[in-house]
């Protein structure tokens, strides 16, 4: 049998890691011959568009730069399958291109629209009798996957927001006058990493002092409130807040091809608010944009770690018959650190999100309780060792 593999949706520093997992499997199991890579996703299986994993990673130096090299070295897309009772054309050009190439699995590496692709494909497969196995592979900065305890790129966001908002700190306090500094992290209905921020704590900083999520009702006049509550204990506030926070308006009507609302620019509404109103102090505002999911330089090793294993057991599952399913991973213990990985079907994530915990949002919906820390603290922990060259991280392209 040959297998193909393919990368969706938004890029993570972690997602090579787990495209690195599936061919190291792949590799070790006798009945795999060939190992594709799909370019673009789905599109590359709909295009015929493959390239030969096994001579492009053939050896472990390159395999080793694979998996420090951040966002989907086979690109990425976004492309949403139809619904196949409506329309079964691009299905039937899927299930030719993995016929002629004799694939009898395919590994889908993406969040959850992508799951919604491995369930589609999936029981297609099977009403139509075809003995070819499709298996979802979790990723997404946003953790916001349903089942999964979370995502493999996630820690590393994570860790890279606590870092560079604890240097934001120190650089907001280097003058003697009042200020606000607040700091857009993405999340388009989910705050998980955003309220990862909350991670400043555990050395005692109160900063971020305000923490702002999707999950919690938001209004312009209790934020001006919280802020002007906060300069009078601080002189400089840190402001951590969701790219999703509604303002009550729809500044943004664009969407992508899942309905998605194109989502941005939050954080400097809410400067132009404090601006406008009579708490005159410093103001500024900092999107973190795409540095949050692509700055592999900081990745945890936690998260690149189980990147990988995830890939591997996705490869495993398939051999063993399975089909239509998303590795997932189940926290065993917070300390010591215990995870176990299982598979669970693509149909119950897919187009779903998982929020974050009501219960870790503190009663004035403006922080996050420490009961969270616990659970985000093993996903950043450890270091990865980064090959560099000329003082600069060396990546690996494979397109």
């Amino acid at each position: 049998m040959n297998i193909a593999v393919a990368q969706s949706g938004g890029p993570t520093c972690a997602i090579n890691a787990s495209l690195l997992g599936v061919v190291n499997e792949a590799m070790r199991t006798p009945e795999i011959k060939e190992i594709f890579g799909s370019l673009n996703g789905i599109e590359g299986i709909v295009k015929n568009n493959l390239i030969d994993l096994r001579a492009h990673l053939d050896t472990d130096d390159k395999k080793a730069l694979l998996k420090q090299t951040p966002a989907t070295a086979l690109g990425s897309c976004r492309y949403k399958l139809p619904d196949y009772d409506k329309d079964s054309s691009v299905y039937k050009t899927i299930t030719d291109n993995f016929i002629k190439n004799d694939i009898k699995a395919f590994f889908y590496i993406g969040g959850n629209d992508s799951m919604d692709t491995v369930a589609k494909l999936s029981k297609y497969m099977a009403e139509n009798g075809l003995d070819i196995k499709i298996i979802g592979v979790p990723k997404t900065i946003d953790n916001d996957l349903l089942i999964t305890d979370h995502t493999p790129g996630f820690g590393s966001a994570a860790k890279f927001v606590a870092t560079v908002l604890s240097e934001i700190v120190r650089d907001s306090a280097v003058y003697d006058l009042k200020s606000v500094t607040i700091i857009e992290i993405m999340g388009r209905h989910a705050g998980w990493l955003t309220a990862s921020s909350c991670l400043l704590h555990t050395d005692g900083s109160p900063a971020p002092h305000l923490i702002y999520l999707p999950e919690a009702e938001f209004s312009t006049d209790k934020f001006l409130s919280d802020v002007a509550a906060k300069l009078e204990e601080y002189d400089s506030v840190i402001v951590a807040v969701s790219e999703g926070i509604s303002l009550g308006k729809a500044e943004i009507s664009k969407t992508d091809s899942f309905g998605h609302i194109a989502l941005s620019g939050i954080g400097k509404q809410l400067e132009e608010v404090i601006k406008n109103s009579d708490i005159g102090c410093k103001t500024r505002s900092i999107e973190l944009n795409v540095l949050q999911r692509c700055c592999a330089h900081i990745a945890s090793k936690t998260d690149i770690d189980e990147a990988v294993l995830i890939g591997e057991a996705a490869v495993k599952a398939a051999v063993l018959g399975e089909t239509g399913k998303m590795m997932c991973i189940k926290r065993v213990s917070d300390a010591p650190y215990k995870t176990e990985i299982f598979s669970a079907d693509a149909a119950l994530v897919a187009n779903g999100e998982k929020a974050f915990p009501s219960e870790w949002i503190t009663a004035n919906k403006n922080n996050v309780s420490d009961l969270a820390i616990p659970y985000f603290m093993p996903l950043i922990e450890g270091e990865c060792d980064i090959k560099t060259k000329n003082g600069l991280p060396v990546h690996l392209l494979l397109k």
